[in-house]
């Protein structure tokens, strides 16, 4: 497994038998049989063999053990030879630790620095044809109550030769077109898409374009311009109409869903070029995960996301802890399916998972919960560089403007005060690589406070995070070739 079994070699280690080692921090789950460990520092997944396992039980009950000791423990086997090969591998893979090394060393922030862009979200309109309850932009959370705009020409053309200049040595950089409804400004979208293309190739470089979209204004003009330039596509919708009218409304109260379904008909039948994905809001209203994701997969797409919704305590469609349980529940539900399909050489397109599964895969372990501020930022509709799409308009987290570049002092303020070593909530959590504290915006909007960890979700996460570490263990053993598919998914 990833990524390896682990037992019995190794290479030699030198060190005296008298000196002690602890067990690393670490997680152990047993899986279809098989004992199996998340290495916490490096998200390394390793399949233990039954002396390894024995040996990784016996530390477990001792805070410390020499290697002398260790093999008087193991004396039922014949001799130290096999155990010893065991030990070593375990050290050398970073399992086995000097008792004198701490055993959680505090994360230390990296300096700041300049770093190459390769994500542009272009917020082209702040105005919506919808007026969702929930949605974090003109709902009871808004950051800003800025007059309706619409992105100029201007702003645009210079987002985009703003992104291609500090993109470094990066050969591919993405543009994503974001609002309210950005099919409002679909005139400056095949403009801006147009004169991106042109900019990029004489780089030397390829530009990925994406949209969200309500769905509420595509043409068949419009889906074919998106299939001809391959813009992947997202769009916002909660389910069947019964559920999704529940709070996706146009401004009289209508519901939208009679209005777009003939219109995400059309886009699933024309547009081939990428997969379309749905994005589903979870609230208190609209909770029923497997009802939901059978519909839209039924509809067409090729993947459905589900996200619980960003909110204040005490708003009427915030999810309790009892709904966030029976979410799980389903969530659980959807991964055995998921695993079952991955079994047979198929892909279920449940991105929840298929995302956590790419992660574990490639053993990231992350500083920062995402890469706002980072390789990616957000462009209002005057221009105003934002940590990302989230937090356009917002006075407290602009960071710039496409003209005038980036606010460097400000980006390192904010790297240093985002960075996992700030957040002491976070330092014994086993899944804080995964992690990282959480949102930077739903932070502010729960706790008034961009820097603080996402704790109303901590439990939630880790057991979310197990399910996912249990299907990918599965998968892995048996049919390791699934995740080449996956990279390919992952890949636009």
């Amino acid at each position: 497994m990833r990524r390896r079994e682990c037992g019995g070699r190794g290479n030699a280690m030198g060190e005296h038998r008298s000196m002690r080692y602890r067990l690393h921090e670490c997680r152990r789950f047993r899986v279809a049989g098989r004992e199996v460990l998340f290495l916490v520092p490096s998200h390394s997944i390793f399949a233990l063999d039954e002396l390894a396992a024995e040996i990784v039980h016996l530390l477990e009950e001792r805070e410390a053990l020499s290697i002398s000791d260790i093999l008087r423990h193991l004396n039922g086997h014949r001799s130290s030879a096999e155990p010893m090969g065991a030990i070593r591998e375990l050290v050398s893979l970073g399992i086995l630790q000097p008792a004198a090394q701490p055993i959680n060393p505090r994360p230390q922030p990296a300096p700041p620095a300049t770093f190459p862009l390769r994500t542009l979200v272009l917020n082209v309109t702040n105005t919506c044809n919808l007026s969702c309850g929930y949605c974090y932009e003109y709902g009871e959370d808004q950051l800003s109550h800025s007059p309706p705009r619409a992105m100029p020409w201007e702003v645009a053309k210079r987002a985009v030769d703003f992104l291609l200049e500090h993109s470094g040595e990066s050969d591919r950089v993405s543009l994503t077109f974001f609002g309210g409804e950005p099919l409002l400004n679909f005139k400056l979208i095949r403009r801006t898409v147009s004169y991106a293309e042109q900019r990029a190739a004489e780089r030397g470089k390829r530009i990925d374009f994406s949209l969200t979209t309500n769905a509420t204004l595509l043409t068949r003009r419009v889906i074919d311009f998106l299939a001809e330039h391959r813009i992947g596509v997202t769009v916002s919708i909660d389910g069947p109409r019964e559920l999704n009218d529940r709070l996706r409304v146009f401004p009289s109260g209508r519901g939208s869903y009679d209005v777009i379904a003939p219109k995400i008909a059309d886009l699933l039948r024309r547009h081939k070029t990428r997969p379309i994905g749905a994005r589903v809001t979870l609230t208190s209203a609209v909770r029923e995960v497997e009802r939901i994701f059978d519909y839209l997969i039924d509809l067409g797409f090729q993947d459905v996301g589900f996200a619980p919704v960003t909110t204040a305590v005490g708003r009427d469609y915030a999810l309790s802890e009892e709904a966030l349980a029976e979410v799980l529940r389903q969530f659980e539900t959807l991964t055995e399916r998921f695993v079952e399909a991955a079994l047979r050489g198929s892909y279920l397109g449940f991105s929840n998972l298929s995302d956590l599964l790419w992660e574990l895969h490639h053993g990231f372990s992350k500083s920062y919960p995402c890469g706002a501020g980072l390789g990616l930022l957000g462009v209002s509709p005057t221009g105003d560089l934002a940590l990302c799409h989230r937090f356009i308009e917002s006075p407290q987290h602009r960071l710039g403007t496409v003209e005038t570049g980036v606010d460097e002092r400000r980006r390192a303020a904010f790297l240093k005060a985002a960075h996992l070593s700030r957040k002491t909530d976070c330092h014994t959590c086993w899944v804080r690589g995964l992690c990282s504290g959480g949102c930077h915006h739903e932070a502010y909007v729960r706790y008034g406070d961009t820097f603080h960890p996402n704790l109303h979700y901590c439990d939630w996460i880790r057991a979310w995070t197990e399910i996912g570490i249990r299907a990918y263990v599965r998968i892995m053993e048996g049919n390791p070739a699934f995740f080449d598919r996956l990279e390919g998914r992952k890949s636009p």
